[in-house]
């Protein structure tokens, strides 16, 4: 699993601290009006905005810094503004996964992959998705996977990019088609 790329200068990744759940709210509602949201997400942006205070601090403080099931990796630009996002959920073997599916090993899955506008293109998004593989090996993962939809060639795009690649594993989601991308251990 190769994780290797460099923060581009004026930006940094890290891990959310628990206190950061207003900036993590504001941070989904964003990826959740992009165009291509409905392809990517799991739930749309009128269920989010009517989300509760508690739900995003509970959201927050499950993926903090500190927690070993699953972490919330954010990129800032040199103004300290939060412009990209990625969680890692360590799947056990033998649980359900989002489709309902039994996961058949230890894995991570990354989930809620996002990157504003104008920040796209300039190796911030394989920064940020380098220090998540690198958390996930810390954990001892050497598996890990994520779901892109179809119709979401941007995404699959970079995935492929970064290293990932089709397991011929398909699942029927509510936009058609999520194809499942893996990246093993070298």
């Amino acid at each position: 699993m190769s994780a290797e790329s460099a923060v581009p200068e004026g930006y940094g990744v890290r891990a959310v601290r628990a206190d950061e759940w207003r900036a993590v709210r504001e941070l989904r509602l964003a990826a959740l009006l992009d165009p291509v949201a409905h392809l990517a997400f799991l739930e749309t942006y009128e269920e989010a905005v009517a989300r509760p205070d508690a739900f995003w601090k509970e959201r927050t403080e499950g993926a903090a810094e500190g927690v070993r099931e699953r972490r919330q990796f954010v990129v800032e630009d040199g103004d300290g503004g939060w412009v990209g996002t990625v969680t890692v959920l360590v799947e056990e073997a033998g649980t359900r996964d989002f489709f309902g599916g039994i996961v058949e090993r230890r894995q991570g899955h990354l989930v809620g992959v996002f990157l504003r506008d104008g920040h796209r293109g300039k190796g911030v998004g394989e920064a940020m998705f380098a220090a998540a593989l690198e958390w996930a090996r810390g954990v001892g993962v050497d598996r890990v996977r994520l779901f892109v939809n179809e119709g979401n060639g941007r995404a699959a795009a970079f995935y492929r990019r970064v290293g990932f690649v089709g397991s011929g594993v398909t699942v029927e989601g509510d936009e058609g088609l999520e194809l499942e991308y893996v990246l093993q251990s070298s």
